[in-house]
């Protein structure tokens, strides 16, 4: 048992490393909320359609450059410390964060304003590489015995309290501003608001103590080193990409495109999506410690075959009925029937991913897993869904994109029974 001084160091430790994660989730965020004002300033286009996908587009190359981002940050991680490698990929991401906020649009600097826009884009992306997975290897780290679901919960619960914020500032501004005005100045409000924060986040980080789990361990000497490790571990990789593809599918049609769906494809009042964003990031923010205690209580499996499952039967069909006859109540009921999926499936995905990973490369290989999965399906469905509509007519075929996402990572889950876990990180249970 925890003493009350133990147990308030780790809610501080918890805290602090998921800062940096809640700004991360926050900037990006903010971006796919804004895309169609982004689009409006950056990438004037001869059509709505045109332009918006040029945003989009933008947004994916973000998560393009994540897998390099784990593997150059993930490398210097394992090498360096959990402490170092938080802060600095917390350093990325304040440049990156900063050039999109106060960049003139499109009718001041020409070609040169989209141009720097993704730069900055590709800058945020190489420093989200590691954030997550280094953020989820430090809470795994320092988690009690029995409790490593709860505590890695936290890490994408930080994310949440960034959905919310940026939720909120979008009723806030959207209610306050007319159309012209957020297309003018508005929509950099939020992003200012973040380069705000950023000191504090500094300020909180700078703080954190090393892992034990680190301290006991023989660090890699060089990232040639990790790139062999990671070599001979592609399968268990591979399977950590699959796995993880469901929750960053779902996290992202849940939040990030439910402002463009809510108003490009249903035509919604765009106050009442945000509201509806807002309450799905609360809706994530109750599932997800929810589904890390449970699956510390019955293991990480049951819930990472029997969600899919869920998923691949209703995804669809809950989606065809609201497209049937778009309104704020039904738009709503469905993204939090998809919120339980995300919440459940992810509170038990991250922990059962940090273990398994080699423990000499664990931030490297956690964070290339997760990021490739983010960078090849998660990331780009904002984009994917939009096109999917277009090409096909048809409101209700994010769903599909949803449906295959359910079935790789089940497939994935199945897969990972075959495994051992990490030397040095064993799981809550056995039957984990």
């Amino acid at each position: 048992m925890l003493t009350a001084a133990e147990r308030r160091a780790k809610i501080k430790a918890v805290i602090r490393v998921s800062a940096g994660n809640f700004l991360e989730m926050y900037d990006f965020i903010i971006y796919g909320y804004y895309a169609k004002y982004i689009a409006d300033t950056f990438f004037p286009a001869a059509n709505e359609f045109a332009s918006l996908m040029a945003a989009l587009l933008a947004y994916g190359a973000g998560f393009l450059i994540r897998p390099i981002g784990a593997i150059v940050l993930g490398a210097y991680m394992d090498r360096k410390g959990r402490r170092k490698g938080l802060i600095l990929s917390l350093s990325l991401m304040a440049v990156g964060t900063a050039s999109i906020a106060v960049t003139p649009g499109y009718a001041v600097l020409g070609a040169l304003a989209p141009t720097i826009i993704v730069i900055g884009r590709l800058v945020q992306g190489f420093s989200s590489g590691v954030e997550i997975g280094g953020c989820s290897i430090y809470l795994a780290e320092i988690a009690t015995p029995g409790n490593r679901g709860f505590y890695c919960a936290w890490q994408s619960g930080s994310q949440q309290v960034a959905v919310m914020l940026s939720a909120l500032l979008g009723v806030a501004l959207t209610a306050v501003l007319p159309p012209e005005q957020m297309t003018l100045w508005g929509w950099r409000v939020p992003l200012l608001i973040g380069c705000a924060i950023i000191p504090v986040v500094f300020w909180l980080r700078s703080s954190l103590e090393e892992t034990d789990a680190f301290l006991r361990s023989r660090p890699v000497e060089a990232t040639g080193e990790v790139l062999k490790l990671l070599s001979e571990n592609w399968r268990l990789v591979g399977i950590g990409v699959m796995m993880s593809i469901l929750t960053t599918t779902t996290f992202y049609l849940i939040t990030v495109y439910t402002p463009t769906f809510g108003g490009q494809a249903l035509h919604l009042d765009p106050t009442g999506n945000m509201v509806v964003t807002l309450l799905v990031g609360l809706s994530n923010f109750i599932w997800l410690p929810v589904g890390g205690a449970i699956s510390d209580r019955i293991g990480r499996r049951p819930l990472l075959f029997l969600i899919p499952s869920i998923a691949l039967v209703t995804a669809y069909p809950a989606m065809s009925w609201l497209v049937a006859a778009p309104s704020f109540a039904k738009l709503l009921a469905v993204e939090l029937g998809y919120s339980a999926i995300f919440g459940l499936y992810n509170g038990a995905m991250i922990p059962l991913l940090a273990e398994i990973m080699p423990q000499r490369v664990r931030t490297a290989a956690f964070s290339l897993a997760f990021v490739t999965a983010t960078a090849v399906f998660g990331g780009f469905t904002p984009y994917v869904s939009t096109y999917l509509i277009s090409a096909t007519g048809n409101r209700a075929a994010p769903a599909l994109w949803l449906s295959l996402a359910a079935a790789i990572s089940l497939t994935g889950a199945v897969l990972s029974r075959r495994l051992s876990t990490s030397p040095g990180l064993q799981p809550a249970m056995a039957s984990a």
